[in-house]
């Protein structure tokens, strides 16, 4: 039942029927669907399955964009999605028909699905999708890509200066961040991120007090490399995109310098990852193997892996899965599993009880016959009597003076191994050594795994020099008698 600290916070996302409506919503996917549905026996493909030139006003018109270059290049990117997605299979021309053959073109699988499938088809559809924008996102712009293929149809990347890998890397850490800043805001309204902001928590280094000129020139350089890329990421739906004013790039030449502290700095480009990015930019972590929960993860499994999964969680998030747990399991016997998953002696065993408090509060009464069968229990009978007295229950027994004692270490030790607040803790430390005349002189005795870390937290802690002397020294006994 030991709990691992998750790499990151949990994350509520949107349901699957909403975020399929958003897939389908996306601008990009939204044009490739059409344009498969579109294709026919006479559209005309090149060996790449790329729509041939020709073709690409009537896909345009088709698509009510504008008959231009930058309508036929919309056409363009959404045809790619479409085959990328299969939406649409391309059939390569046979090598015997010469470099001027074309392939032909049918519906693919994936459109039935897309129209008539589940949420979850749609869904791994447009992950499909965000998989080749993110490709096309991280590719340099070619003047003129013939020049680059060798003999042997190969591209020579170390000609280009430019790293794939590197690029993709770069990117990633952008979107990590962005995923971090909107999965630390469960239940509340995500605000836009200012691009030079993004850009900067990716170059500057974390003990650098003051950015060097080098490095605010690779902070400029980096906004417009994202600049570019979130104006390709945007139309897939992953996330809100105010672009950097142009007008400012014409000032500045090709690169924008990060604004002073009186300029508008929403002129530098605002970003925001949306519901649907959040899923995608999460799907992306599980597949490489990070550790991204969700609210939700836990609803269908036991106590003992909802009190260990939720030890780490901020509050509002672990009471949001306790409450879907609860929703599932039924109330009947939740109270008994939950005091059952609380026992226990190891590292975590505090922080389950202490998250179990506070799920049976959730119960409520139904949970008073199963709480009071435990009032007699050493590790939960504390617990069992401060949540009874939370209820106002009558007949609450006492506790022993040991079982007070213990508790204040249980306690304690909840606190610290959740990394509480320090100003949190310091309070609770002078509150529980205040509340009891000689607490160190009795303390240090108390038989529980933590009592001598705890004792020594508590001496890092206290405000009064005296007081916390006495702690060292309880925890020096504690340790000693522990030894012995």
């Amino acid at each position: 039942m030991s709990a691992e600290r998750p790499t990151l916070p949990p994350v509520r996302l949107h349901t699957e029927a909403e975020l399929a409506r958003d897939a389908l919503a996306a601008p990009l996917l939204a044009r490739a669907v059409r344009l498969a549905g579109w294709a026919g026996p006479e559209t005309r493909v090149g060996a790449g399955g790329e729509l041939v030139e020709e073709q690409l006003p009537a896909a345009a018109e088709h698509l009510g964009l504008t008959a231009d270059e930058d309508g036929a290049a919309e056409a363009s990117e959404a045809w790619r999605l479409a085959v990328d997605a299969g939406l649409v299979d391309v059939e390569d021309p046979e090598e015997a028909a010469g470099e001027d053959a074309e392939g032909t073109v049918a519906a693919g699988e994936n459109l039935a699905l897309i129209t008539g499938g589940s949420p979850q088809d749609v869904l791994s559809i447009w992950l499909d999708g965000l998989e080749a924008v993110h490709a096309d996102a991280t590719a340099p712009f070619f003047e003129d890509l013939a020049d680059l293929v060798g003999e042997d149809g190969s591209i020579d990347f170390e000609s280009l200066d430019w790293d794939p890998d590197a690029e993709a890397e770069f990117l990633d850490g952008v979107l990590g961040n962005l995923y971090l800043l909107t999965a630390g805001d469960i239940g509340t309204d995500v605000a836009a991120v200012p691009l030079p902001a993004l850009a900067a928590s990716v170059i500057v280094p974390d003990d650098m007090v003051e950015p060097t000129d080098d490095i605010l020139e690779q902070v400029s350089e980096a906004m417009m490399r994202l600049d570019d890329q979130f104006r390709v990421l945007e139309p897939i739906g992953i996330v809100e995109y105010r672009p950097v004013d142009e007008a400012l790039l014409a000032e500045a030449g090709e690169d924008a310098a990060p604004p002073a502290d009186d300029e508008d700095i929403t002129r530098y480009g605002m970003v925001k990852l949306t519901p649907l990015g959040l899923y995608g930019i999460r799907a992306r972590m599980l597949e490489a193997g990070v550790d991204a929960p969700a609210i939700g993860d836990l609803a269908d499994k036991g106590a003992d892996v909802l009190l260990g999964g939720i030890a780490y969680y901020p509050e509002t998030a672990a009471r949001s899965e306790v409450e879907l747990w609860l929703a599932r399991r039924g109330e009947d016997g939740a109270a008994a599993e939950l005091l059952a998953a609380a026992r226990g002696a190891d590292q975590q065993a505090p922080l389950r009880r202490l998250h179990c408090q506070q799920a049976l509060a959730l119960v409520g009464a139904e949970a008073e016959p199963a709480v009071r069968a435990v009032l007699d229990d050493p590790e939960l009978g504390g617990l069992a009597r401060v949540w009874l007295a939370e209820l106002g229950a009558a007949d609450v027994p006492a506790p022993p003076e040991p079982m007070i004692f213990w508790l204040a270490i249980d306690t304690m030790a909840a606190q610290l191994e959740a990394d509480g607040d320090l100003d949190e803790l310091q309070g609770l430390v002078e509150d529980l050594a205040g509340r009891h005349n000689g607490f160190f002189d009795e303390a240090w005795r108390v038989e529980h795994p933590a009592t001598a870390d705890v004792l020594e937290a508590m001496g890092r802690l206290h405000s009064d020099k005296k007081k916390a002397k006495e702690a060292r020294k309880a925890a020096f006994k504690a340790r000693s008698r522990t030894r012995a």
